[in-house]
């Protein structure tokens, strides 16, 4: 029985990636319902990035208060609560309110469960478990686009993506007892409540910390712009048809989801940090293979190989967190690992489309290439103040 709750984590992570395409794909149709400017979708989305940053700030002290299995039932009933409001709003101010439990559901959900897999199973279940995002995270859009197409309204979109997060609260809640066993097991009591709290300050002070939070904002801050703006470097520097290059940002994802699901074949093998150093490479790799002037087979094959090389990084960091810092305070520094993803995925994109308008889109590869190197940098240094 203890085996069904790593399929239960799986599924999981597959209701956490659901919503977080919905926004995107939806919005075309809602800012023109709703009567606002197409780029109020970004104040909800920084609404919810805020939200997302407090909530994984918070995951350790609720963790030793409810327990991972507990938490994440709550949290995932909040974000389906949420999903719910969603479909049922009708103005741009309830979208806004409705960010707020939605943001603190999702944080509190990503972080718990990061942490519960990088001490209790290996590194290849913690490069499954985020390919299984990628399958949520593609997953929502075609729903989405299932009732659109069909002459339905974007809202049932959200309230079927809801219904699907109402049955996973139950599920969660049924098994607890799971939950409760697996963290038995464990030789360190992650979950114990009467621990204190390690609190932020005391987090960062601890040797190396503040380079693994670099590390992943550089990390997250790559992959969030490279996420937004390879499309639009591609139509605009390389000729390409819009209606044809709109596809190539599927193939981006397609290169993390994919990735992460062979990488959990050879994680274990190589270890984490070697995968994360073999990431890197393949990254850089795809960044000139985009330069190049290969035109649209160019342009697919530098977007896979950015994509295959984020695949490893984001998952091993996180699986080697107890290994580097210790069980007992690994919650505590996913929970600001987190935050500082979230922070690196909203503030970078605005940035580089801030250049872009500013200077010129050609600085695209530039902005990667720099965001590369720094995270390679800091991750060295992580690796000299806190060997995993």
């Amino acid at each position: 029985m203890i085996h069904l709750l790593i399929v239960i984590i799986y599924i999981s992570f597959i209701s956490l990636g659901l919503p977080d395409g919905l926004l995107g794909s939806a919005w075309p149709e809602m800012y023109k319902g709703l009567d606002v400017p197409i780029s109020f979708a970004g104040i909800i989305s920084m609404i919810t990035s805020a939200m997302t940053v407090i909530s994984a700030l918070m995951c350790e002290r609720l963790v030793k208060k409810l327990g991972t299995g507990l938490l994440t039932a709550i949290s995932v009933g909040t974000t389906a609560l949420a999903l719910f409001l969603y479909s049922i709003s009708s103005q741009f101010w309830h979208l806004c309110l409705v960010a707020i439990p939605y943001g603190l559901g999702a944080g509190s959900v990503d972080a718990a469960l990061n942490n519960f897999v990088a001490v209790h199973y290996k590194s290849r279940q913690m490069s499954w478990l985020h390919c299984f995002w990628g399958v949520g995270c593609s997953a929502g859009p075609y729903i989405l686009s299932y009732f659109l197409t069909n002459g339905h309204s974007w809202s049932m979109g959200y309230l079927t993506v809801f219904i699907i997060q109402a049955v996973l609260t139950v599920l969660l809640f049924i098994s607890l007892p799971l939950w409760k066993m697996k963290a038995q097991q464990s030789v360190v009591e992650v979950e114990k409540s009467d621990a204190k709290p390690l609190g932020l300050k005391r987090t960062i002070s601890i040797r190396g910390v503040k380079e693994v939070m670099m590390t992943f904002f550089c990390y997250c801050a790559l992959e969030s712009t490279a996420g937004l703006w390879a499309v639009s470097y591609i139509v605009l520097t390389k000729g390409i048809a819009a209606e044809t290059a709109a596809g190539f940002g599927a193939v981006f994802y397609i290169g993390i989801t994919g990735g992460r699901f062979l990488n959990g074949f050879i994680a274990d093998r190589f270890g984490d940090n070697k995968m994360v150093y073999i990431g890197c490479s393949v990254i850089a790799a795809g960044i000139i293979t985009l330069i190049l002037p290969f035109g649209i087979v160019g342009a697919v094959i530098g977007l896979s190989l950015i994509g295959l090389g984020c695949a490893p990084i984001y998952p091993c960091i996180i699986h080697s967190t107890p290994a580097r810092f210790g069980a007992d305070t690994s919650q505590a520094i996913i929970g600001v690992q987190m935050a500082s993803a979230y922070i690196g995925i909203t503030v970078m994109p605005v940035l580089f489309g801030f250049l872009a308008d500013n200077i010129s889109i050609h600085l695209f590869p530039v902005f990667l290439v720099i965001i590369l190197a720094l995270m390679t940098v800091f991750f060295m240094r992580l690796n000299k103040k806190a060997k995993g």
